[in-house]
């Protein structure tokens, strides 16, 4: 999160958004809850994590 705060143009747009509308820690969570969706399909699925295109 202190990335995203510090360098912008780096983060994901989700997240950038994410953060003007919510608090901080609500969009931690939020973080991490994506990225244990991400994790369990890529695990249940047993095939590489292939990310969109920005």
């Amino acid at each position: 999160m202190r990335q995203v705060a510090n360098h912008p143009e780096r983060a994901d747009p989700w997240l950038t958004k994410l953060l003007q509308r919510k608090p901080a820690r609500v969009a931690t969570v939020a973080m991490a809850n994506k990225t244990a969706r991400i994790m369990w399909a890529v695990l249940t699925r047993n095939e590489p994590y292939k990310p969109h295109a920005a």
